[in-house]
């Protein structure tokens, strides 16, 4: 396994981050159910967080550490890291010569449609660091060209080979679900993300889906690994990021994404993403300052 794999194929990349010692965040164009970043740190980067998707990556430079399930892990150049949705974990550099990486942050969704699995199975992959070179190559060709879109021919194929992999790699899958608890969890599931930005009631899902609260939470958790009130505050604080890096500010953010101020907000992204707004904000506006900069000059 190559020590560094920092000339991995960036494909416009290099003109959004001159500087390779600023700590920073590049964010990809939004895709559906889909989230791509480049991060690059020194020392510790992110507190204890969880996310509502699968975190899946490669490292491409430095040692990649982090507490996930009761243990410290260490990623190297070229190794994957596979993290549950909803599993608590921080990350930072292991060493002092910094660390860089691509994520990639896949809906559960996605996964269930792709692998056609009627009875609601995600696949659970145990060890959270792994050497594959095929699945390494499968991460690249996606978290390659992170500053221009995806086209869908593409997307499908490549969620195909990463589902795959994924299932290849569980040691222990969920228990499958029946087809009407699997019914009821998606149209709960499509009514929050079409309602984030607003308060919705038990009462509303319990309509929608036929089922009662309590029975909703169980199968909706069973299916997504998640909660439909973590569901939808993720979709909240999803599209309160974009608004950070397109330079908004936070307090505005704040009641735009439905949060009942702006210290309810900070307490929400923190426990997300590991990072107050604040350090978002002067992680990623940099990289989007630069990219805009470089897009005017080709254009």
């Amino acid at each position: 396994m190559p020590d560094d794999l920092s000339t991995a194929p960036s494909q416009g990349l290099g003109r959004l981050c001159a500087n390779e010692g600023d700590n920073r965040i590049i964010s990809a164009p939004a895709l559906a159910g889909i989230e791509r970043i480049e991060a690059r740190f020194s020392g510790n980067a992110f507190d204890m967080h969880r996310h509502d998707t699968y975190a899946i990556g490669v490292t491409l430079h430095g040692i990649q550490t982090f507490r996930y399930r009761g243990r410290t892990r260490h990623s190297a150049p070229g190794q994957i890291i596979v993290l549950h949705p909803d599993e608590l974990h921080d990350g930072g550099a292991g060493t002092e010569d910094g660390l860089r990486y691509r994520m990639l942050y896949l809906e559960p969704s996605l996964l269930l449609e792709c692998l056609g699995n009627e009875g609601g199975v995600l696949p659970f992959v145990d060890e959270a660091v792994l050497s594959d070179n095929a699945l390494s190559a499968t991460l690249l060709s996606a978290l390659g060209p992170l500053d221009r879109a995806l086209d869908e021919l593409f997307i499908d194929d490549f969620v195909t080979q990463l589902a795959r992999s994924l299932s290849r790699h569980s040691g222990r899958p969920a228990q499958p679900v029946g087809k009407p608890a699997l019914r009821a969890a998606s149209l709960a599931r499509d009514f929050l993300d079409a309602n984030a930005m607003r308060v919705v009631r038990s009462e509303e899902l319990e309509a929608v889906t036929g089922l009662d609260r309590y029975a909703l939470s169980r199968h909706f958790r069973a299916v997504f690994s998640t909660s439909p009130h973590r569901f939808l505050l993720m979709r909240r604080l999803q599209s309160a990021r974009r608004m950070i890096e397109t330079g908004e500010p936070l307090a505005e953010i704040a009641v735009t994404a439905g949060f009942s101020d702006q210290s309810h907000f900070n307490r929400q992204f923190k426990k997300a993403y590991g990072l107050t707004p604040g350090r978002w904000s002067a992680l990623t506006r940099p990289a989007f300052a630069e990219g805009l900069i470089a897009r005017r000059q080709s254009a």
